[in-house]
């Protein structure tokens, strides 16, 4: 059945990205939510064909989108969705933007589709099936020694408010090397081995469940910055390899 799940979340993701693509530096409205994020028409399109994919192949499952809301969230699947996370780099012209489809079964995730078109990049993983870039298996890498790893970073702004800012601090200064590549890229780069550690403070559960599939089905772990696994109130990141995880994971809440 997992098969299936992960051949109709592609299938969605595919005709998504058809489009984002179309509306893709054209000319549209742009509009501000209540939190001040942007929206487009090509947010709402892509949400709204995902959902009638989706829901067409699976009527009994709940549903979770950033434009829609939760529909049936107490059902046993619940798909939850993203069709644009980086609304302002689909805005700005610049290709750092993905579409995001997970699935979650009684509250754990077990399927993760990351869609980038404009880069031709998709990453997808179901529990106990591996992890795939472009149809390649990928695997994190094994390095343990933080001054051997690569460690990026994304939204960082209650990261700066919090206690754990000079400890981030001393990780910066440990690392081999650091980058804010930030959005889907950085957790595909660490999925596919090339970079080490991911931190982030500054998440909703959509913007990352597919992902923290992908990283954990490629070796990796993910977690929140205090050790706990994703779940509807996430709201941080520390995705790493095994052997950095941990290391990192006490550097910041020491």
């Amino acid at each position: 059945m997992m098969e299936r799940y992960l051949e109709s979340a592609l299938a969605a993701a595919a005709a998504a990205a058809d489009e984002i693509m179309y509306y893709y530096r054209g000319e549209f409205a742009v509009e501000l939510k209540a939190d001040q994020s942007p929206v487009t028409v090509a947010d709402r399109r892509a949400e709204e064909i995902i959902k009638g994919m989706l829901l067409t192949d699976f009527p009994q499952h709940g549903f979770y989108g950033e434009e829609s809301g939760k529909q049936r969230d107490d059902a046993e699947f619940l798909w939850l969705v993203d069709p644009i996370d980086g609304t302002k780099s689909f805005v700005g012209g610049y290709g750092m933007f993905s579409t995001q489809i997970a699935l979650m079964h009684r509250g754990e995730l077990v399927l993760g589709v990351s869609s980038a078109p404009a880069a031709g990049e998709v990453a997808w993983a179901a529990r106990g099936h591996g992890a795939r870039l472009d149809g390649a298996p990928v695997r994190v890498s094994g390095r343990s020694s933080l001054a051997e790893a690569t460690v990026s970073t994304g939204n960082l702004q209650s990261l700066a408010r919090s206690k754990q800012w000079a400890n981030l601090g001393r990780i910066f200064a440990a690392a081999n090397r650091t980058r804010g590549y930030g959005d889907y890229y950085h957790y595909h780069r660490l999925a596919a081995g090339q970079l080490d550690a991911v931190i982030e403070s500054d998440v909703n559960i959509l913007d990352i469940a597919a992902l923290s599939v992908i990283v954990g089905e490629a070796g990796g772990v993910f977690t929140d910055l205090h050790g706990a696994p994703p779940d509807l109130s996430t709201r941080s990141v520390l995705a790493a390899t095994p052997g950095l995880h941990g290391q990192l994971l006490e550097m910041l809440n020491d």
